[in-house]
């Protein structure tokens, strides 16, 4: 059966777990953390980070990361119905953003299907109750959505691997424990070849951490050099060399449940919108009327898709087009903030404070590139889909 219409309408027996999700947030979201409501999310992760750590961790204590991992790996093993909800009534009680996306929701995952019995003991606990934290080190200068690209290397050094070169566009790897990082570990290998994926320690020497500062104002992103950095000939899942089946599982993991939760967050951008287009006139405008209607009539292709993808086998390429669809819609949605708000819009400080549409625009033009960028996920379509010649390649 398939998750296309609303779980709470099409599955009433998930109404008690529903409404166990409501009531644990409605009593929760108080006293020190009810500030933290709205708090966080794409372009605003520098909000209230340390408070939302203890959030994180509120929640943890009382079993409520993890949900869809097993429960022999201190998840609750949740079914893929009951993850959806968590996900819907997170994003409507206006919950923070969590900061452990990275580990819970990729790593994690990664571990569970291809790590050692030794890393899955060490790592995920930790990630569980939120006091190890992680980044990802997959793109660099010049291998940005073309990952086969890396030439970051590592060499085995009796137990240890060192590691030298340099990662870009790091999500909050400045507030990151551990890194886990695509690198090349065979010298002369092209392409998918001799790539391995290791988890990597952060606080050492050799490795240097640099915020990129954003037009937001904010650093969500940053460099990260390895200059003789080192981990431990263990910590690399799968087998050296096999780093590129690896970090694609991730990826896979990457566009799961916790989109759902994303796009009620969407929709809430999109109410605020057309409330203020309501307030200011601009609604009665033909053209901002198509666009807001085209934008609810998008969000629902999201929504039906994602679930689609979600419950069952999506068939080639699903992964590709969610993010195409999602990334462009998000983009789309701040250029229509900024249509709404007309003249208006373009105008800040000083000081250089954005407003959260201003900051929806600005943050949102990066959707389409981080992730994968448009462009890849269209060649990934075209080559691997739809069977085209593959592009010329240098």
């Amino acid at each position: 059966m398939g998750l296309t219409r609303s779980s709470e309408d099409a599955f009433p027996e998930e109404r008690a777990f529903r409404e166990e999700v409501r009531t644990w947030l409605a009593d929760n979201l108080t006293g020190e953390f009810a500030a933290l409501r709205g708090l966080g999310g794409s372009g605003r992760e520098h909000e209230a980070y340390d408070e939302r750590i203890g959030w994180n961790r509120h929640l943890a204590t009382h079993g409520w990361t993890c949900l869809g991992w097993p429960t022999e790996y201190g998840g609750r093993g949740l079914s893929l119905l009951q993850q959806v909800v968590f996900h819907e009534e997170y994003a409507r009680a206006d919950a923070p953003a969590r900061v452990n996306h990275l580990g819970e929701e990729l790593l994690g995952p990664t571990l569970i299907a291809l790590g050692s019995e030794a890393q899955k003991a060490r790592f995920l606990p930790r990630i569980v109750d939120v006091t190890e934290l992680w980044c990802q080190g997959y793109s660099e200068p010049e291998a940005g959505s073309d990952l086969s690209n890396v030439r970051t290397r590592a060499r085995r050094d009796g137990e240890e691997w060192v590691i030298d070169g340099q990662k870009i566009w790091t999500s909050l790897a400045h507030h990151a424990d551990w890194c886990f990082a695509v690198v090349r570990t065979e010298p002369g290998s092209r392409r998918h070849a001799g790539l391995s994926y290791l988890l990597v320690p952060l606080d050492q020497p050799g490795v240097e951490i640099r915020p990129i500062q954003q037009l937001t104002g904010t650093s969500e992103f940053n460099e990260v050099f390895f200059s003789g950095a080192r981990t431990r000939a263990d910590l690399v899942v799968g087998e050296p060399g096999d780093g590129w089946r690896v970090a694609m599982a991730t990826l896979g993991f990457e566009r799961g449940v916790s989109t759902i939760g994303q796009q009620v967050g969407f929709a809430r951008e999109l109410a605020v919108i057309v409330a203020e287009a309501r307030a200011n006139g601009s609604f009665d405008d033909p053209l901002i009327a198509d666009r807001i209607a085209r934008a609810k009539l998008g969000l629902e292709v999201l929504r039906t898709h994602a679930l689609r993808t979600l419950s069952g086998d999506p068939g080639p390429g699903a992964g590709p087009v969610q993010k195409l669809l999602w990334a462009r819609w998000h983009r789309d949605l701040g250029e229509l903030a900024m249509g709404v708000r007309g003249a208006a819009g373009l105008t800040v400080g000083p000081p250089y404070d954005l407003d959260d549409a201003q900051t929806l625009y600005l943050f949102s033009r990066a959707d389409t590139l981080y992730g994968g960028s448009d462009e890849v996920q269209r060649t990934i379509l075209a080559e691997r889909v739809l069977g085209l010649p593959k592009e010329p390649r240098p």
